[in-house]
């Protein structure tokens, strides 16, 4: 073959090239699964996208993120992980609890998922274990179920007249027998009465109210649950308005003027997140990366809600506290 027909063929081969790489993905794409809305989501934008460029991706520039919200409709996370799917995108995060980690993990067995908020993933038959996940899921845990004893006990020191302390599960959760089982024992350690309200809408948490007054509840503990947290103003408005002290999850119902909260960093764990999603894009796999849990918890304590209700806040929780809101 001359020099001149192998430039020709070589010349052929690149332009036949060419229109391929075109099509071609020009940067990875993350799908991100998410049972609530784009506004509620704001405040972790931020150090979700910090986690990601601390392994190199930012954002419009060498990665690319297809969201998908499902605005409170739980039922639509399904459809929501099948379009993630079908978009072929290289990495899920199913943020938001087990519901989106159980929709994603259906959707595919092949792309790598990235979950949040799954209190028992082990239990919920997810990974085959925290240390060694195995197939294509592995992420983070807060154990905020497993906290709720310690919230208990924390309402208790604040209102320790309280004989009798309601409980807020949503009666869609598959593991609310189990929590409500758990937290029975731990009130009878206690030596007080738990009166479970079960609330799966919005309606039925308005109607749990009435009840909780009716058996003379002196407090509240609110279970985390995403179906809790995306009508957090709700449920802290009620809680104001019929003068009940309540225990909650997450910093952010303490910011919203719940009286006090105990549980991870929201903030922190979604920086974490992100640096997954990035060491996934950069080749590692589910399987070998551990299932993650919040090496510290926080206590908040809100002040002005405390005033509101008559409440003295005793010197050791304040002394406890991580932060007080005044």
């Amino acid at each position: 073959m001359s020099r001149r027909e192998l430039l020709l063929l070589f010349g052929g081969v690149m332009t036949a090239a060419h229109p391929l790489r075109a099509q071609q993905k020009a940067a990875p794409v993350i799908g991100y699964l998410d049972p609530g809305s784009p506004g509620a989501f704001v405040p972790y934008a931020a150090p979700f996208n910090q986690g990601l460029s601390e392994t190199g991706y930012v954002d419009g520039k060498n990665v690319t993120i297809e969201y998908r919200w499902a605005e409170g409709r739980l039922d639509q996370l399904p459809a929501l992980a099948a379009e993630l799917v079908g978009r072929d995108v290289d990495v899920i995060v199913a943020s938001g609890g087990f519901l989106s980690a159980l929709a994603a993990k259906r959707a595919t067995s092949s792309i790598p998922i990235v979950f949040t908020g799954v209190s028992d993933p082990v239990g919920s038959g997810l990974v085959v274990s925290l240390a060694r996940p195995g197939g294509n899921l592995t992420g983070f845990s807060p154990f905020a179920l497993e906290l709720m004893p310690k919230r208990l006990e924390l309402i208790c020191e604040l209102v320790p007249q309280a004989r009798v302390i309601a409980l807020l599960v949503n009666s869609n959760e598959p593991r609310a027998q189990g929590l409500v089982k758990d937290m029975q024992e731990a009130a009878r350690t206690k030596g007080v009465q738990l009166q479970i309200l079960m609330a799966g809408n919005e309606a039925e948490i308005d109607g749990a109210f009435p009840t909780l007054i009716r058996e003379q509840a002196g407090a509240l503990l609110v279970s985390p649950d995403p179906f809790f947290s995306l009508r957090r103003e709700q449920i802290v408005a009620l809680a104001a308005g019929h003068s009940v002290p309540a225990a909650y999850p997450w910093r952010e119902d303490a910011e919203a003027g719940g009286l006090i909260s105990y549980g991870p960093s929201i903030p922190a764990l979604r920086r974490e997140v992100g640096i997954y999603t990035g060491r996934i894009l950069k080749g590692e796999k589910p399987a070998n990366l551990p299932v993650q849990q919040p090496a510290k918890y926080e206590l908040v304590v809100n002040l002005k809600t405390a005033q509101a209700l008559g409440l003295t806040i005793p010197p050791p929780i304040l002394a406890r506290a991580d932060e007080v809101i005044e």
